[in-house]
């Protein structure tokens, strides 16, 4: 299922827009809906990408081992997709360490800048 953080950052107001009545202000700040699980294009983009920067050693303590780079600068990726991906990109996929995954992974917001590169990359609509 997903997370709050996998949603549309606007969908809590579009909720409360509905919930008022107000259906002339949600059809117009109406945004489409990122589902991340559906998606998983931004694991599957680059190498490089999924990098360690500002994670504490605590963080880092709780990613398993097999999914860490041999050099230990980043996540494991085998050709361009995270080693913690799985599924198929654009169908159905789930993020095998979602509680523990870095901060690079958690800055990557649905809908934003990164996202609808990577969405683009992968011949997926920007939606």
């Amino acid at each position: 299922m997903p997370r709050s953080a996998d949603l549309n950052p606007v969908a809590p107001g579009l909720l409360a827009l509905a919930s008022a009545g107000n259906f002339s202000l949600l059809e117009e700040r109406a945004a489409p809906l990122f589902d991340c699980q559906s998606c998983g294009a931004c694991c599957s983009y680059s190498s490089e990408w999924p990098r360690f920067s500002t994670e504490d050693d605590a963080q880092l303590d709780r990613i398993p081992q097999d999914y860490v780079a041999a050099d230990e600068a980043g996540m494991r990726c085998d050709g361009v997709r995270c080693s913690a991906l799985s599924g198929e990109v654009g169908k159905s996929t789930i993020c095998g360490i979602y509680d523990v995954r870095p901060d690079v992974c958690r800055a990557c917001m649905p809908g934003g800048d990164d996202c609808l590169m990577a969405r683009k990359a992968h011949g997926l609509p920007a939606l």
